[in-house]
């Protein structure tokens, strides 16, 4: 009987919502206008039943409307997607690519696009109320309204799986403000690829990584745990009306920051797990590539421009450049996997052990002959000294790292947005709230505690040099001509020896890694350049020591080969 034409698409094609809205089942646009009963002789069939069923639950709920985990996880990759296009991300990335990995992640997982799981409805009959209507007609469709893009149409989740879902949770006396928070921690749920909060992370590097966007891995982990992606206590961004309580915060609420590892692992799970293609091809053009992305480290660690050309000598050598080996195949485990800040971190690395050989002696003795030189220089360009690289560096790396070990002490884990659970109890919470923020503030006066810095504005660079510095402390034009001699007309190390930092790969699986690191069986200042790049990637030097002895072992492979068949020559 409601006639009226929609105001998006002029379509009159209605139906009604859970809760007795119109709703345009053409373009799925929710109007405020809802079905008038006057006459209940008219009304025989169950829809009526289905409305009320609604209302009383949004009733009970003091105010709050039924939501489901996935919705909650579908609103902060929303955020998330939104943050990312404000940095700089293509736009193309949520509308089309992450929302497209989320659909078909929700298809996967059977909780959207598909029929209800056998399994689940099995239990959900086994449990629901002896008095429901058995003649009762299934109910329409829950839509989810948190869409990726507010232009397409609601993710429509099955009817009767939504409905029984509802059921097993009021049966549950487990406290949750979702309808299947109870069920979605339960065993069962763990043989599938469960949806957690590092997940998101994982999608959101996962459509970077399609598009080739210049954000590595370390980028994306370090905008997260500066706030300019919502990730830690992203739940205060819910509407009001999903009301998050007992299990729903064991879910959405995040005590720890993301860790490189496991991000990483969960986007290389997933993309087998959606049975995506092969992504598009790192070529040398591209910002992930091992040339563009040791540019940018060199830079950062205030190295000589020269170093770019034996990075990419060593890149074409050991052909790690290549499309095929850079190029992300999912499911494919005859493949590398790469990681590709680490790897052109490992690229820096392996390049100053061939020219200073870092046995914290060889590099000293270059550093003095620099010195020595640049007395006698009369050209424009200073020789490198690697003692004069190491005071700046170590004084600002210093800085940097106690800035950010104070930062991450004093950062509250508690939302700043208090939660409330019911309407009559919101005034007290907020007023509390408000009295603790008062306190706050006096005794910061009283202590004379500074009060704390805007938030910076984000940057690709974390330490940042500038040749204009009188102070010589940049050390890009400088040149390594003091450290190197021409022979056969190219520029090789004055020194050929070189040490490995394992001769052997481990080859267990269960130790994780491919060679062990501990920071007493290295010299002091091979230590020191991991540090200063687990810094920049704010992950564990041993993750690049393994990165370096996998390049080395490429790098020598002929020699080892050699070696090894020597040694067994002699044992024989």
């Amino acid at each position: 009987d409601f006639n009226e034409r929609c105001a998006q698409c002029s379509e009159v094609n209605w139906g009604l919502t859970d809760g007795g809205r119109f709703y345009c089942r053409s373009c799925h646009n929710v109007t405020e206008r809802t079905r008038e009963v006057v006459n209940t002789d008219f009304i025989s069939n169950t829809r009526i039943q289905t409305i009320s069923k609604g209302l009383r639950k949004q009733e009970k709920t003091d105010g709050g409307c039924e939501w489901y985990v996935c919705e909650g996880f579908q609103l902060v990759l929303k955020k998330q997607a939104e943050a990312l296009e404000a940095l700089g991300v293509c736009p193309q990335m949520k509308d089309e690519i992450l929302c497209n990995f989320w659909r078909r992640y929700l298809q996967k997982s059977k909780q959207a696009y598909c029929n209800r799981p056998a399994g689940e409805t099995v239990k959900a009959l086994s449990v629901c109320d002896s008095s429901t209507d058995v003649d009762s007609e299934p109910e329409r469709p829950s839509l989810l309204h948190l869409s990726l893009s507010e232009s397409e149409g609601d993710l429509q989740t099955d009817c009767s799986f939504a409905s029984s879902t509802s059921r097993v949770s009021e049966s549950t006396s487990v406290c949750s403000g979702s309808v299947d928070g109870s069920l979605y921690l339960m065993k069962n749920q763990r043989e599938k690829l469960r949806m957690t909060m590092p997940m998101t992370l994982s999608f959101c590097y996962m459509a970077l990584l399609w598009l080739r966007e210049p954000m590595t891995l370390s980028d994306l982990l370090r905008f997260v745990v500066e706030g300019h992606i919502p990730y830690l206590n992203v739940f205060q961004h819910f509407p009001e009306k999903m009301k998050l309580c007992g299990l729903d915060l064991k879910i959405f609420c995040v005590e720890s920051w993301p860790v490189y590892e496991e991000v990483y692992n969960k986007m290389l799970e997933l993309a087998a797990f959606l049975d995506l293609p092969r992504f598009p091809d790192i070529t040398d053009s591209c910002f992930l590539h091992p040339d563009m992305l040791c540019m940018k480290y060199l830079m950062e660690a205030n190295l000589p421009d020269e170093l770019h050309n034996w990075t990419c000598r060593v890149v074409k050598k050991i052909c790690i450049g290549e499309a095929d080996f850079l190029t992300l195949v999912p499911g494919n485990k005859s493949t590398r996997n790469v990681k590709y800040d680490v790897l052109a971190a490992a690229v820096i690395v392996v390049v100053l052990k061939l020219l200073f050989l870092l046995d914290d002696h060889y590099e000293w003795l270059l550093s003095d002959f620099a010195e020595e030189s640049n007395k006698n220089n009369k050209e424009g360009r200073p020789y490198f000294e690697f003692k004069k690289w190491y005071k700046v560096i170590k004084c600002s790396l210093d800085v940097e790292q106690k800035k950010l070990d104070e930062e991450r002490a004093k950062y509250l884990w508690r939302c700043e947005k208090p939660l409330f659970y019911s309407a009559k109890k919101k005034s007290k919470v907020l007023k509390r709230r408000q009295m603790v923020v008062n306190l706050q503030n006096q005794f910061g006066k009283l202590s004379g505690s500074v009060q704390p810095a805007e938030k910076p504005k984000p940057s690709s660079f974390q330490l940042s040099w500038s040749e204009e510095n009188t102070d010589g402390s940049c050390f890009h034009g400088h040149s390594l001509k003091g450290i190197l001699q021409e022979k056969c007309g190219l520029l090789t190390a004055m020194n050929p020896a070189y040490w490995l930092c394992t001769v052997k790969l481990c080859t267990e699986k269960l130790c994780g890694h491919l060679a062990h690191y501990r920071e007493v069986d290295f010299p002091q200042s091979y230590h020191f350049v991991l540090r200063l790049f687990s810094f920049l990637l704010r992950i564990q030097p041993s993750y690049i020591h393994d990165e370096v002895c996998v390049i080395e072992h490429k790098l020598f492979n002929k020699k080892l080969c050699k070696k090894s068949k020597y040694n067994t020559g002699l044992r024989k």
